[in-house]
């Protein structure tokens, strides 16, 4: 296992479906426009991800092209992934299944 596995499998969270909706997850896709700063901002402020999280995820998101950066029931992800589109982030949310 290499140190990207590693990163991902720490920083994805369990979410269980407890009747409240339909499990999803909230992908962040890389661009030339956002700064590492910025993302890991709105990772901190929008997903409540601690600094160290966010940096690591700004950086699979880098390098890997995207990365999951929340999982949950899709009714509570909906506004938390508009949230990072307002802020310019390209977010999309897909249903796990």
């Amino acid at each position: 296992m290499n140190w990207q596995q590693d990163s991902e499998e720490l920083l994805l969270e369990d979410a269980v479906d407890t009747g409240t909706g339909t499990l999803a997850e909230i992908l962040v896709y890389n661009d030339d426009v956002n700064t590492f700063d910025w993302v890991i901002q709105c990772l901190v402020e929008i997903l409540d991800h601690t600094p160290e999280q966010a940096e690591q995820l700004s950086l699979l998101i880098h390098f890997k092209g995207k990365a999951t950066v929340k999982t949950g029931p899709k009714p509570d992800l909906l506004p938390k992934k508009d949230a990072l589109l307002d802020r310019g982030l390209s977010a999309v949310l897909e249903e796990k299944g």
